[in-house]
């Protein structure tokens, strides 16, 4: 594992205990409408038979968020979830993701050694999650070996704007300067939150993750910007 990675883990290890408070803080609860759309695009692009007895993997899963929203839409929706696990490295955020889903199995483990079979899962999903991936194509190859060929891939990212417009620069704004201050009152860790607008801007853009996707075994199947391009939803299928 890279210095790099380890700083990344061990500063989410840090803020584990305010993570959630914090999200529900920053994000006015908005994310909730991007989540459930994440979970119905991929219910619909599963063929019917995998919907009978699906497995999901949730990588970089946290405190377990996106967990509870796959749940929540499958009963919606009268899917049969026959096993949903969670993965990420932090051991500070799978204690508190136990801690709230303990029926859940939790793994602890970086996305690129995901210890499970060849061909396992119906859908994978990773929400905010992989640009904090440092080895990133490694991991979107090891998306697509634990996947079944047609498997759903669902990422939730925020993405770096190309030619940012008025709301797009004011929501950077806020995402910059705002969103730091505020997320470091709550966790008293200026530094992790300042982490958050600096990883953006650092990231690619939807178009160059959706290349990444194709080179990697994915037909990208939708892509869509929310909130002023801030977040990006991406679906594609494992070919």
């Amino acid at each position: 594992m890279s210095d790099k990675q380890q700083k990344i883990i061990s500063m989410f290890d840090d803020i584990a205990n305010s993570y959630d408070l914090a999200n529900r803080v920053m994000s006015c609860g908005i994310d909730i409408a991007w989540r459930k759309k994440a979970c119905n695009l991929a219910f619909k692009n599963l063929s019917t038979e995998n919907l009978q007895s699906l497995k999901i993997l949730d990588v970089a899963c946290g405190t377990g968020d996106m967990i509870t929203h796959w749940q929540k839409n499958a009963k919606n929706a009268k899917i049969n979830l026959q096993k949903i696990v969670g993965a990420d490295p932090s051991s500070g955020m799978l204690e508190v993701a136990k801690k709230k889903l303990p029926q859940i199995d939790f793994t602890q483990c970086e996305a690129t050694k995901l210890p499970f079979l060849d061909n396992e899962f119906d859908i994978l999903s990773i929400a905010y999650g992989i640009r904090n991936v440092v080895e990133r194509k490694k991991a979107l190859s090891e998306f697509a070996r634990v996947l079944k060929k047609g498997g759903i891939l669902v990422i939730l990212e925020f993405t770096k704007c190309e030619n940012p417009k008025m709301l797009e620069k004011f929501m950077g704004f806020y995402t910059k300067n705002i969103l730091p201050f505020v997320g470091g009152i709550i966790s008293k860790n200026y530094r992790a939150y300042k982490y958050l607008p600096d990883s953006i801007e650092e990231f690619l853009t939807a178009n160059k993750l959706n290349l990444e996707l194709q080179e990697n075994g994915f037909e990208p199947l939708y892509t869509k910007s929310f909130s002023a391009n801030v977040c990006t939803l991406f679906v594609a299928r494992r070919k």
